[in-house]
């Protein structure tokens, strides 16, 4: 949903940065700043406010806060900036303090997500870096050494411990700040309160949108495939074992990851790193030296050694290799996909029902097909902000009508087959009270529930420990992070 407002009234400029992400420690209660030299001092009565702005001062190990057990660096307030440049957000009127502002109630929440025992698992986090890696490297042509180097790290492995430990504050983050919301509700008079309340000439515009439906057909994967690929990789396994081949060197002719060019090196594994479940099983269940028999993660099959076993951490190398999918399996994907589309248009079958019979996508085919927008969990995409992809694929796509076949490709190169279609269409239009309720109902709740994690905040704030450095004394933080001393 995309808002064109001139000036919605009940949300000031602070908090709608803070609506910007929404979605998205032990108690103390005098609070301390961390001076220029980093030397933490507890009950500081120096009444000459630090007035530096340029934020240009040396600060020592570059920290700008600490709150609860977290700190937070200048650096990341500079990966900040350099993330919402990579959403396509302008960064030309966000400022450092904003971010830091940010930055510290991330740590608030996960902090007290923390105390609060809440929990988040390492696969879902795993499954998020996964995919954010694989863009990532795409946009470096799939050169993951440029990778590291553009975000300072000796290789892709450091890059991938640090979105793991990245994703886990924010998604300890996001658990904290939707307990603090999720009883937050907004009565019917309160959302007609919120919207009459706002000047006509300044109630939102909500841009374009469309509902789109999918059903996807993939090549089958026949049990022979997949026992060829674990007869494969034991013959490899049985090589290196009995007859002394080296596996770094199997590894770079026939593994089908990218870390087949330095032998299948993974190094500095641990327990909590972000890697499949089965994969680090297997890797802590092995002696040094050890390899093991075939085993299977989501992405593929492997066999797997324990290179050096240092502490809590190991170095491993592994091949990974895919079921072969033949061509007459694919032919036969893409000829039911063409019978599918073919028997939509002469109207045999509605979209809704051949998703339910016929797509092979778990997720979208018990509910005809339908796809969820991962940002609103609602059905409706913003024209204006869809997967560019997806939006030139449904883009001139009128109500009902069918496009032509796409063929994707998944990360193992697997070919899969789809058809989209338009199930509705909203034109961009200027919010009307009855039309568009649960639009401004949603709104009213985001307003209601900024003010609850105001309140929170403020609250958790006096209750935590909490360091500022004095370079952000004269930041005008929406939450009372420096208070007076």
């Amino acid at each position: 949903m995309q808002l064109r407002i001139k000036n919605l009234r009940p949300i000031p400029s602070s908090k709608l940065f803070a609506l910007l992400f929404l979605t998205g420690i032990l108690s103390l209660h005098s609070q301390v700043v961390i001076d220029s030299t980093n030397v933490i001092k507890d009950e500081i009565k120096e009444e000459v406010k630090d007035t530096v702005k340029p934020f240009k001062r040396f600060k020592a190990e570059g920290v700008s806060a600490v709150i609860g057990e977290y700190v937070v660096l200048d650096s990341d307030i500079d990966k900040s900036y350099l993330e919402l440049q990579q959403q396509g957000i302008s960064i030309e009127d966000v400022t450092r303090c904003q971010l830091l502002g940010k930055l510290m109630e991330d740590k608030l929440y996960a902090h007290h997500a923390k105390v609060d025992s809440l929990f988040v698992s390492d696969a879902e986090i795993t499954s998020r870096i996964e995919q954010q890696l694989q863009y990532i490297i795409g946009e470096f042509g799939g050169d993951e050494k440029k990778v590291a180097e553009f975000y300072k790290k000796e290789s892709i492995e450091d890059l991938r411990q640090e979105l793991f430990t990245t994703n886990k504050t924010l998604m300890l983050a996001s658990e904290m700040q939707r307990k603090v919301v999720e009883d937050v509700e907004v009565t019917p008079e309160e959302v007609r309160e919120f919207f009459f309340s706002i000047p006509e000439d300044d109630r939102p515009y909500f841009s374009a949108e469309v509902e789109v439906a999918q059903i996807v057909v993939e090549p089958e994967i026949t049990e022979d495939a997949k026992r060829d690929v674990i007869d494969r990789l034991r013959e490899f396994r049985t090589d290196i074992v009995e007859n002394g081949s080296s596996f770094a060197t199997k590894a770079v002719l026939y593994s089908k990851d990218a870390t087949a060019a330095k032998g299948g090196l993974i190094t500095g594994i641990r327990k909590d790193s972000p890697y499949a479940k089965e994969f680090k099983d297997m890797a802590f269940s092995l002696l040094e030296g050890e390899v093991s028999e075939p085993f299977e993660t989501e992405f593929g099959y492997h066999i797997l050694k324990v290179d050096k076993v240092r502490g809590r951490e190991i170095d491993v190398r592994h091949i990974i290799l895919f079921p072969e999918v033949s061509q007459a399996t694919i032919d036969k994907a893409r000829t039911k996909m063409d019978s599918v589309r073919a028997e939509i248009i002469m109207g045999n079958i509605t979209f809704a029902d051949a998703a339910r019979r016929f797509s092979d996508e778990k997720e979208t085919r018990n509910n005809g097909g339908q796809l969820v927008n991962p940002v609103s969990l609602d059905t409706r995409f913003d024209l204006t902000k869809m997967d560019p992809t997806l939006s030139a694929q449904v883009y001139n796509l009128e109500e009902g009508e069918v496009t032509k076949v796409y063929t994707d490709r998944d990360y193992t190169g697997k070919s899969k087959f789809k058809i989209l279609t338009v199930t509705n269409k909203y034109e961009e239009h200027p919010s009307d009270f009855s039309k568009d309720y649960e639009k401004i109902k949603d709104l009213a709740l985001k307003e209601k529930q900024i003010r609850a994690i105001e309140k929170w905040q403020n609250k958790k704030i006096k209750e935590t420990y909490v360091n500022v450095n004095n370079d952000y004394y004269d930041c005008e933080f929406s939450s009372d992070w420096i208070q007076s001393n």
